[in-house]
């Protein structure tokens, strides 16, 4: 009989973190030499000796934020008051953590005749970022749509960086909508309310035959379906990824 083998893992650095949104930072860590992945795939990471634990755990799933050309490998998390990510958020640089992966099948379609649809909250726009950051590096010829919604504009990972890409990839089109605005202290000349399928209407009029990605915390990832469906697109044109107790 043959053996097989498990999830590859390695041991990498803490090289840089900063705060990308309110309560909310990025963590890269060294690539490790030939580590290949396909963006929108995603890592569990694991605390070494942790000075301290919770019932939560030492280890969490992050999907990859950043893209596969790029020198580092990028995570965000919204951080909770859990020992987890306090001992991340506060670890000395050059620390080491455990990583196991890549996992997941949440990656873009290779029919470059169909539409990519991707519909992102908050922290959800992890796999995202990665996917069209690659799709422009690598100037892939799919038409991509990102519809990506926050309360307010201090809480959205990457905004300006999406809008940037947005400038220098004709065909991608970032769709950003704020629920909030009463509260945010910036000015925002984008989208408001939330986003349903009146919004992705008015965008999607030539999107040719879409796929929808959705990625985010089960509740919001179970709504979109249901609008989805309501809508009248199968469930067979619709990935997800659902982001637990991250």
């Amino acid at each position: 009989m043959g053996t097989t083998s498990g999830p590859a893992q390695y041991l990498v650095k803490l090289r840089r973190r900063s705060e990308v949104a309110e309560r909310t930072m990025s963590f890269a860590f060294e690539k490790p030499a030939n580590f290949v992945f396909k963006a929108g795939q995603f890592l569990e990471f694991t605390l070494m000796s942790p000075p301290e634990t919770d019932t939560e755990g030492d280890s969490r799933a992050f999907s990859i934020a950043s893209a596969p050309h790029e020198e580092m490998l990028m995570v965000a998390t919204r951080m909770r008051d859990t020992a987890f990510k306090r001992v991340l958020g506060r670890m000395p640089l050059e620390s080491q953590v455990k990583v196991e992966g890549p996992f997941g099948d949440l990656v873009l379609h290779n029919n470059q005749a169909r539409a990519a649809v991707f519909l992102a909250g908050g922290i959800g726009i992890t796999p995202f970022r990665s996917m069209v950051v690659r799709a422009a590096k690598e100037q892939l010829p799919h038409h991509l749509f990102l519809f990506y919604f926050n309360r307010r504009p201090e809480d959205a990972p990457f905004l300006e960086e999406l809008k940037g890409v947005e400038l220098g990839n004709p065909n991608f089109k970032f769709v950003g909508t704020m629920t909030d605005m009463a509260k945010s202290r910036r000015s925002w000349d984008g989208e408001t309310g939330f986003l349903d399928h009146e919004m992705l209407s008015r965008y999607l009029k030539r999107a040719a035959s879409p796929i929808y990605y959705i990625a985010g915390p089960p509740a919001m990832v179970n709504a979109l379906r249901d609008m989805l469906n309501h809508g009248g697109v199968d469930d067979e044109d619709i990935r997800l990824e659902e982001f637990a107790g991250y």
